[in-house]
């Protein structure tokens, strides 16, 4: 059984009002009956141009947004089945990275108070035992101690980046959304970030779904990719099948339009 599966997920939003409050003007099906599938310790990527319905799809799976119609099990549950305290509870195992690593972590906050925030909300810990698991997780990412007593804004845009991976692990999730985690990076930081990612989901044996605009990342660190294109999942498959022998004219496009990357 997969650790995640979604079944004919549909979200449609509303066109706007009128300017004097008057009805909708017309729907957007943002995601379009969209069905997928990911086993622990793999990494989907989900691939498209902005606009696509890549991002809402990532916040549906994790219920920040309802869906329209569809179904979503993790681990076998219902998550939209789910009352609002299970729903609390398997956050513990669904977590989201961003995209933006300046909007993600609050100014006002020092770094070892944003990382201790989830442990005193979920867990039941002393705080010296708070302490050391906020210092492995800056261990874990590469960032140290130093960072406790700091704020947001003294971090380069990498080192937010981690700090924001350090906080989506601090209790140890299975699944991690990772919304274009990379593409308010330069080139070089961002490709640190993904390795990064690559070996933490060797260490921790995670489950990510992957959502970049980019073909070139998605091609490194994923397992499978699925193309979406105007709320659609317009092909899936193997990382070599998609980047290799694309069968739709849109997966041709998105691989003939992208340079490549060095990781």
């Amino acid at each position: 059984m997969a650790l995640l599966e979604v079944r004919n997920l549909t979200k449609v939003f509303l066109r706007g009002e009128s300017l004097f409050g008057g009805g909708a003007t017309g729907e957007v099906r943002a995601v379009d009956d969209v069905s997928l599938e990911i086993e622990a310790g793999e990494t989907l990527g989900v691939v498209g141009e902005s606009g696509s319905g890549k991002s809402t799809l990532g916040r549906l799976i994790l219920r920040l947004i309802d869906p329209t119609a569809g179904g979503i099990r993790f681990d076998g549950r219902d998550v939209l089945g789910l009352s609002a305290k299970e729903m609390r509870q398997l956050r513990r195992d669904m977590q989201i990275i961003f995209q933006d690593p300046f909007g993600s972590l609050d100014p006002r906050i020092r770094v070892a108070d944003t990382l201790e925030e989830p442990l005193i909300i979920h867990e039941k810990m002393t705080a010296s035992a708070r302490r050391l698991r906020v210092q492995e997780l800056l261990r874990i990412v590469g960032l140290d101690e130093s960072a406790l007593r700091r704020y947001p804004h003294e971090f380069s845009g990498g080192q937010r980046q981690r700090l924001v991976i350090a906080r989506a692990l601090a209790l140890r999730p299975r699944f991690i959304v990772a919304d274009e985690p990379v593409s308010a990076l330069d080139v070089s930081v961002g490709a640190q970030i993904v390795n990064l990612l690559a070996k933490l989901q060797r260490e921790f044996h995670l489950s990510y779904l992957f959502i970049s605009h980019s073909m070139p990342v998605v091609r490194y660190l994923a397992t499978r990719i699925a193309v979406m294109h105007r709320g659609k999942i317009v092909e899936c498959g193997d990382t070599p099948q998609i980047t290799e022998q694309p069968q739709h004219p849109y997966t041709r496009s998105l691989l003939a339009a992208t340079p490549e990357i060095t990781m």
